[in-house]
């Protein structure tokens, strides 16, 4: 007689071979026809980036404070700005995802090497296009997946930025790891009949937790694709069983924030397990009444570009200003008065006093008071499709005011071009949605939460709109299959005699 061990073993091991038999195949390998086109993508992808690279480095801006605090990490183990007098302070303006990055890019290739963390960056983000396509393949077919390839290696949007030493890149990388290591995980559960593939869920938890930590909107990736865990289990597979390793998967995902809230409560006592929304140290005057007024007019980039990201410390132009429909700066004599005086007042010292920063709250209040649908909802609306639609020149060597076709003609064209590849790369991956392949939920809760975070933000830049493009490329690979496929069919329809 059989020990009852034997027969569990027996009864789980039928149990086991009957759901293979009926789960769908999700292991069917590249074949061969695509291997070579594959192959290409990624040669026109590190070529695009190589000279990407030489035509247009990056290193200013936000990519110096990240570096000054990744050689302060090194040199001084701090994790710290430099003042202009060589004063290290500690910060927490920036979560510490890339800037240890960077260190131990500086530590392997030296200080200050960008060449090689923009080298270090194409590589991996090429890496992430062949996981995100391995997605596609699996949860469509592998013509999809090898054209994600192309759409992702090829797409300038995205590869312009692995020559920045700045967050999103690796942003992208981890959002196409999350995707792929998320399939992978439920594929395995639903073939070991509802059991967990430990090693898949890891590296989930690890992606998820790394976005987070780079960027503090990379949490929203958490948000959206962690339900999934629990969600999608296979049939008789109960919610306790599925919660148990999903809330393992969350503890892992935050463990790095306990670290970082830890440190903050040491260095500045405040309890901060992500970054300042207005990057100041705890001490600095975020200037909220300025943010609050810039809210009610700020539409477009060339606004952030020539007046917000002046203030402090630089020449705010009052000329800048935008006076007409749909986002004029004032409403009457008496609020332009005000502000040309505000004006002259910061540009006297390029500070803004508690003073003055109550003035311009005062103004703030007024303006949205007398406009409140276009201050809450068509000014945010207006700013969302500026970051989502606009032509993505910011890194290229073309006028942001583009649109000025008589003092730059070429300009002009080409940034046209490049906002219809923007939007046809947008409306492949929207139609992709309606084939509605695995995931599709939870990636279309993800673009929806982005947007809605977005809303809020008083000043547009369009890198905040990069995330959408590992699930735009997705989509779009699968769309464009379809399209592919539908037209070859009506060709041969036609050709029947």
């Amino acid at each position: 007689m059989e020990a009852g061990w034997v027969r569990q073993f027996k009864a789980e091991r039928g149990a086991k071979a009957e759901h293979k038999a009926t789960a769908p195949d999700t292991s069917v390998s590249w074949p061969r026809r695509y291997v070579w086109s594959a192959g290409l993508a990624l040669l026109g992808g590190l070529i695009l980036r190589l000279w990407m690279l030489e035509a247009f480095p990056q290193a200013n801006g936000d990519a110096i404070i990240y570096g000054t605090i990744a050689k302060n990490l090194l040199l001084h183990g701090q994790f710290a700005l430099t003042d202009g007098s060589g004063v290290v302070h500690p910060t927490l303006i920036r979560l510490p995802g890339y800037p240890f990055f960077l260190a131990m890019c500086f530590r392997l290739f030296g200080l200050d090497n960008y060449n090689a963390v923009a080298g270090l960056q194409t590589g991996m983000e090429l890496g992430a296009c062949v996981l995100l396509a391995d997605f596609v393949r699996r949860v469509a077919t592998p013509r999809a997946g090898v054209n994600t390839l192309w759409l992702s290696a090829l797409c300038p949007f995205t590869a312009v930025y692995t020559s920045a030493p700045l967050t999103e890149s690796l942003t992208f990388d981890m959002i196409c790891v999350a995707i792929w290591a998320l399939e992978r995980c439920l594929s395995a559960r639903g073939e070991a009949g509802g059991r967990f593939a430990w090693g898949w869920l890891l590296l989930f938890a690890g992606a998820i937790s790394y976005a987070a930590i780079v960027r503090p909107d990379g949490a929203l990736l958490a948000v959206a694709l962690w339900p999934t865990l629990i969600f999608s289990r296979p049939g008789g597979v109960g919610l306790a069983a599925a919660l148990r390793p999903a809330l393992f998967c969350a503890l892992l995902s935050i463990l790095p924030f306990v670290a970082w809230t830890v440190r903050n409560w040491q260095a500045f006592h405040v309890f901060e397990p992500l970054a300042p929304r207005y990057a100041n140290d705890p001490g600095e005057d975020p200037h909220r009444g300025w943010q609050r007024w810039v809210k009610t007019w700020c539409l477009d980039f060339t606004c952030t570009t020539e007046i917000y990201w002046n203030v402090p410390d630089g020449v705010a132009a009052f000329d800048d200003l935008p006076v007409t429909a749909p986002n004029p700066a004032f409403d009457s004599p008496q609020q332009e008065e005000e502000t040309l005086a505000l004006f002259d007042e910061y540009n006297r010292d390029y500070e803004i006093t508690p003073a003055m920063d109550a003035r311009f709250e005062a103004l703030a209040k007024e303006r949205a008071t007398a406009h409140p649908l276009r201050t809450w909802m068509l000014l945010p609306l207006g700013r969302l499709a500026d970051m989502t639609l606009r032509p993505r020149v910011e890194n290229l060597n073309i006028d942001l005011r583009w649109w000025e076709y008589w003092s730059h003609y070429s300009e002009t064209r080409f940034s046209v071009a490049y906002g219809v590849l923007n939007l046809l790369l947008l409306q492949l991956g929207v139609a992709g949605f309606f084939y509605r392949p695995r995931l599709w939920p939870y990636m279309a809760t993800y673009l929806a939460l982005r947007c809605l975070l977005l809303l809020t933000i008083e000043a547009p830049e369009t890198r905040y709109t990069l995330e959408f493009f590992p699930v735009i490329f997705a989509l779009g690979g699968i769309k464009l299959e379809r399209v592919v496929a539908d037209t070859f069919r009506r060709g041969w329809r036609s050709a029947k005699p």
